[in-house]
């Protein structure tokens, strides 16, 4: 089972959420419905929608190419938890390793707007609409995608 820690322990977690679906890309809604409920009592207009886009991304992302040779069966694990001035979302699959880093770097040095790519521009949107943005092997069997928001812009 996916752990909700972050690694931060400087500041109270306020509350934490996980919500479980399978492997298909119509249970997109469900998270996103899922999603705004509990982020609206955190979160200003502006950072839930710039959460729900990077969260769409993560999500469609997990289905179409983390989980792409598992089955629908396959469970998606979504922690979010909300801090004082930062919120974690964290997509846990089952996947391949994929290392994310290595492809921001291969596509920021194409000096290609981001805009013109086919399947890869939900990794630039994932980058800039977060603050920290990280996929970690966690053992032989789990990825986490982990997005981390300020609330503050002077953080």
């Amino acid at each position: 089972m996916p752990s909700n820690n972050t690694g931060n322990n400087n500041q109270s977690l306020l509350k934490p959420f996980q919500l479980t679906v399978k492997t298909e890309i119509i249970a997109l809604e469900k998270v996103l419905i899922w999603f705004e409920t509990i982020a609206k009592p955190y979160l200003p207009p502006k950072i839930l929608w710039e959460c729900k886009l990077a969260l769409s991304e993560g999500f469609t992302n997990t289905v179409l190419y983390a989980h792409e040779n598992l089955p629908v069966t396959a469970p998606i694990i979504i922690n979010v938890n909300f801090y004082q001035t930062w919120v974690d979302i964290l997509i846990w699959n089952q996947g391949p390793f994929f290392d994310l880093k290595a492809k921001l770097t291969e596509l920021t040095q194409q000096n290609v707007d981001p805009l013109e790519l086919e399947s890869e521009r939900g990794l630039f949107f994932m980058d800039k609409l977060t603050d920290q943005l990280d996929y970690i092997r966690v053992d032989y069997e789990r990825n986490c995608l982990k997005m981390k928001k300020f609330l503050l812009s002077n953080i």
